[in-house]
Formats: C-alpha cells, sequence, structure tokens
C-alpha cells in the first residue's frame, strides 16, 4: 500500500470541511493533482497545498492507498466522507461527520472526534482511539437511514443518541454512554462496555444491544426473557436478557414476532 502524508500547516478561521480527503480522491493522482484538491472553509475552497505540505504518493487505486494526516485537524469536518476503500489514518482530533456515509476501507483516529462520527455509515471499519460526542453511527437529521454495515469502535465514552434509526453493523463504545442507544432502531448491534443513564432501545422494533456495565434508568417497554451465556466483542458473560421496545410494532418472521433485545451483564 502507498502512503500520503499531509501535514495541515494552517488554521481555519471557522472549519474546514475535507469530504474530497478519501482515497477514492487521491489514487492515481501526481502530488500536483492531489494539491489541486480543494478543501472547503464555508464558500470559500483553498486547494490542499495551499494550507497543508503533502508527500509520499498514492497507489493506482483506493484500495492500494493510504492517507496519514498529521498536525491538528480538530477543526476539521467530514474527512473520509463516502471513502469505498483503502485507509486513512488521522493523528489527531477531527470534528464532526468522520467518516460519514463510509461504504469501505478503515479509518483509525488517534484522538477524539465531535458528533455524527460514522453517520450512515454503511461498510468498513472506522476506529476511534478515543472518545466520542453525540450521534454515532446515526442517521442524519430527518433521515430515517442510520448506519447499515460496518464496525465502530470507540475506545473511550460517547454521548447521546448511539445508533439512531441503525439498520445493520456494529457499534463498540469501550467506555461510558449517556442517553439514547438504538433509537428507533431496525437492526444491527451496539456493544456498551461501560455504563449507560438510561433510555436504551427506544422505539427499536430489531437489533440487539449488549451492555456491560449497569443502565441506571431502564425503559418500561422492555420484558425479562431469560439469561443467556455469550461470548461478546472476545469476552465470555452470561447476561439478562430483555425484548422490546413492547409498546412499537413488530415484524413476524416464521409465524414469529420480532423484537429489539437488550442483554445485560449479570
Amino acid at each position: 500500500m502507498s502512503t500520503v502524508t499531509v501535514t495541515l500547516k494552517k488554521q481555519p478561521e471557522l472549519y474546514f470541511e475535507a469530504d474530497l480527503i478519501t482515497p477514492d480522491q487521491f489514487a492515481g493522482k501526481s502530488a500536483e493533482e492531489i494539491g489541486a484538491v480543494e478543501i472547503s472553509e464555508g464558500k470559500i475552497k483553498y486547494p490542499l497545498s495551499t494550507v497543508a505540505t503533502i508527500g509520499g504518493a498514492p497507489g493506482v487505486t483506493a484500495a492500494e492507498t493510504m492517507i496519514v494526516l498529521n498536525g491538528d485537524w480538530s477543526r476539521v469536518k467530514r474527512i473520509g466522507q463516502q471513502m469505498t476503500a483503502g485507509e486513512i489514518v488521522i493523528n489527531s482530533n477531527t470534528d464532526m461527520y468522520t467518516g460519514g456515509w463510509m461504504k469501505g476501507g478503515k479509518i483509525t483516529v488517534n484522538g477524539d472526534v465531535d458528533s455524527f462520527t460514522g453517520i450512515a455509515m454503511a461498510g468498513g471499519e472506522l476506529m476511534v482511539n478515543g472518545k466520542a460526542e453525540n450521534h454515532v453511527g446515526c442517521a442524519y437529521r430527518g433521515d430515517w437511514r442510520g448506519m447499515t454495515g460496518g464496525v465502530l469502535r470507540v475506545t473511550g465514552s460517547a454521548g447521546n443518541d448511539i445508533g439512531t434509526f441503525m439498520r445493520g453493523g456494529t457499534i463498540i463504545i469501550e467506555g461510558d454512554v449517556f442517553i439514547h442507544v438504538l433509537t428507533h432502531g431496525e437492526g444491527g448491534t451496539i456493544i456498551i462496555k461501560g455504563n449507560v443513564e438510561g433510555r436504551v432501545g427506544g422505539q427499536a422494533v430489531k437489533g440487539a444491544v449488549y451492555v456491560f456495565g449497569t443502565i441506571k434508568y431502564m425503559m418500561p417497554g422492555y420484558k425479562y426473557v431469560d439469561n443467556v451465556e455469550a461470548e461478546i466483542d472476545g469476552e465470555k458473560a452470561v447476561f439478562a436478557h430483555y425484548i422490546g421496545d413492547l409498546g412499537e410494532r413488530h415484524p413476524t418472521s416464521k409465524n414469529q414476532i420480532v423484537f429489539a433485545n437488550l442483554y445485560l451483564k449479570k
């Protein structure tokens, strides 16, 4: 895999939007062509070479291209948006929409991320070696199509609205979460290694949530069914199994009603 290194040397007065910083956009380009890729600050567009130094060379295809982002990217949004292959390593905090609508490849953030990380993610792997704010792996505002595929892992804590309208894929939060997990869920799996304040699985009709810590306030629409033993993310444990949200519509499969499943470690 060939590597392009981009080191940000100018900070924006507002925020940069870097949706064109992807292996798909860089693959097969010369250094001059990569430098001409635009980064936006509001309505103003800058050639990337005017705000960053660029080294190395990409691969012929996106799958053969790695992008390493150095410097301070904490005021930059939409890195890796809609990427389909290849790899991005960000050695910094990032702003909103990191990995949004991602379809493939891998993003590693060696820092914290702001809200809407992995929004509507459809594939690939997104790894955050830090904490996340709100709306991880959720749907866009006003939309009902959330995350459908891929794996999104946060090694620290996260805020609220995790996996809203989620339909597939896996979200793993290794720290604590505030409120609203798998709200309006239609599928997928969310694993919380820490504690949750509450509102887990509200209005969910499918999908699964595993909580290794505690849930301070359990949703009233969930009913205890049994205890199950399972190996989740490499850890074996016994979980109390609940189904719900009982106040919502639920489809049937093979004449059996399908519920969302909540598993709370005993």
